[in-house]
């Protein structure tokens, strides 16, 4: 099947929706934890988590337009600068699923979808405390794309939690994401060796 711009652009609205938030294949998913300047805590799945560098140690994610929906997550970073990554296991799945829901601002997804807060040294903003691994970010950057009107919040790690001592085993249970709700087990393939091409290798192929 081929599908042009122009056939995609034809799709009724939740089709579209669904084909092009799935698309890209299985992506990963985390809680990201906030906390408001009156101190009400947040708690939202977000499957556009991405690495940008490990000198300075920096993630981003793409936060929805806001004009018409209420983003307490973008709201609470840009008024205290903090905001927490935690990595969502199939045991703790079904509750994180329901973070997406459209809460009121005055509730906090911790508490109405059955999580413990934690906190670390002190970091303003709370962890997960049954998520394997745990990253506090600072936020530096928000980067506006005029094409959908979303914008992409760019972050420094602050500091990592992890609960087994080989970071291989805290993504043992972990899962992702095609679309908005359909989640997939994730597993270790291989490790493979870093791959360096010898361009002074003169030697051709028969």
């Amino acid at each position: 099947m081929i599908l042009t711009k122009k056939n995609i652009a034809n799709m009724k609205r939740v089709e579209r929706l669904k084909m092009i938030n799935s698309i890209c294949g299985i992506r990963g998913v985390h809680l990201i934890g906030t906390k408001s300047p009156g101190n009400i805590t947040n708690l939202a799945i977000f499957s556009s988590v991405t690495h940008l560098g490990s000198n300075p140690s920096l993630l981003g994610f793409v936060s929805r337009p806001s004009e018409q929906v209420k983003r307490d997550t973008i709201a609470n970073i840009m008024s205290t600068n903090y905001y927490t990554i935690n990595s969502i296991h199939e045991g703790i799945l079904d509750k994180a699923h329901k973070t997406s829901g459209k809460y009121l601002s005055s509730i906090s997804e911790f508490d109405k979808c059955g999580f413990n807060h934690q906190y670390i040294n002190n970091f303003y903003a709370p962890f997960v405390r049954s998520s394997s691994i745990k990253i506090g970010m600072k936020f530096l950057q928000s980067i506006p794309i005029k094409y959908n009107n979303t914008c992409f919040v760019i972050g420094e790690i602050e500091l990592i939690e992890y609960q087994y001592e080989t970071l291989d085993e805290n993504f043992k249970d972990g899962v992702g994401v095609i679309g908005l709700n359909s989640y997939y087990k994730s597993s270790k393939l291989k490790d493979l060796e870093y791959f360096r091409v010898n361009n002074n290798d003169t030697s051709t192929k028969n």
